[in-house]
């Protein structure tokens, strides 16, 4: 989960003024694997709970070796992320830090993990840290080249709060003081076809308003159009967040990249009644179901890759709602029932 700097800024672009309003099958869906805790299992047991619940895909935020052991020879795709403190130097002049990263922690699998994706960071854009990753992305791409696994993407997870309009979706475009950075991020990904990766989270948006927005139109219960856009419509939040970001890289001539969600999803305490289990089982089983059976209005064709975060209960996280995302407690009793299949 980002920081709640990046909370903050979903919430401001959001908000609207009034309701704001592939992979294929059940492969289009993976989980966020966080360990900002103190007491979960093992990984060997944890590849063991993923693939008792038809998971194929799974994000780790570091490279962990006892994670990225465990995954090995286990068929799941693997998008693997970088510190966010280690962003400076992999996008720095000196290539030798990226070159290690890709040696230490890429090369010793790569026979046995297939790895969907590199991404440099977790919603450091925007931020301070922005100028650094479309450098860094350069660097471990060319790293990855070198020992001959330029076919692994390598990309970043974004905020959508690098957005700074998004409604109606066909207005989505990027804030203007990121637009120089995602136009060089963009073209580079555009031209070897690697996906952009971003962070979106519909709940954050209805609590900050739930008197505005329709929480049928956020848990992808609405069967009628909310929001009418031109000749779409949309009957939930998730796919307009979606298009938002498809628009603004069309605007910046980057309409080719795919948009993956890596992180979604919905908290199950901490927040009274927005919290509930049964909401968060909800909003999950019906953004599976939406995501892995359809596309978005401006994409009918194409389903979104998506990652629900996330696994595990996390202590350590600030008290609240940030330690109630996961779908199964540390001891592997499940939150609430999530069918993948």
């Amino acid at each position: 989960m980002g920081c709640l700097l990046s909370v903050i800024n979903i919430l401001c672009l959001l908000i609207l003024p009034f309701s704001f309003v592939a992979a294929d099958g059940s492969s289009a869906v993976g989980v966020n694997y966080g360990m900002i805790a103190d007491d979960l299992p093992p990984p060997p047991q944890v590849v063991s709970l993923l693939k008792s619940r038809n998971i194929k895909r799974v994000r780790l935020y570091d490279p962990n070796q006892d994670a990225l052991n465990a995954l090995q020879n286990s068929g799941m795709e693997v998008i693997l992320g970088t510190l966010n403190d280690d962003i400076p130097s992999l996008g720095g002049d000196d290539v030798t830090f990226a070159d290690n990263w890709v040696r230490n922690n890429v090369v010793p699998y790569a026979q046995t993990i297939k790895f969907r994706c590199i991404a440099v960071g977790n919603e450091v854009l925007p931020g301070d840290l922005s100028i650094f990753v479309f450098p860094a992305i350069k660097n471990l791409n060319a790293a990855l080249e070198s020992v001959n696994l330029g076919q692994i993407p390598v990309s970043t997870a974004a905020s959508i709060s690098v957005l700074g309009s998004s409604y109606p979706p066909s207005a989505g475009d990027f804030r203007g003081d990121m637009k120089p950075i995602m136009q060089d991020l963009t073209g580079f990904l555009a031209g070897k076809g690697f996906p952009l990766l971003v962070t979106a989270y519909p709940y954050f948006s209805y609590v900050s308003d739930p008197n505005s927005i329709s929480l049928s139109y956020v848990l992808f219960n609405s069967s009628d159009v909310v929001v009418k856009d031109g000749d779409l419509g949309y009957t939930n939040m998730f796919d307009a967040m979606v298009d938002a970001v498809y628009s603004a890289l069309e605007k910046i001539g980057a309409g080719s990249v795919e948009v993956v969600i890596c992180e979604t999803g919905w908290p199950s305490n901490g927040n009274g009644d927005f919290t509930t289990i049964d909401l968060a089982q909800t909003y999950n089983q019906n953004l599976v179901k939406h995501v892995s059976s359809s596309g978005t209005p401006k994409k009918p064709n194409k389903n979104v890759e998506t990652y629900v975060f996330a696994l595990f209960n996390e202590d350590l996280k600030p008290a609240g709602v940030e330690q109630n995302f996961g779908l199964f407690d540390p001891n592997m009793n499940q939150v609430y029932h999530l069918d993948f299949s």
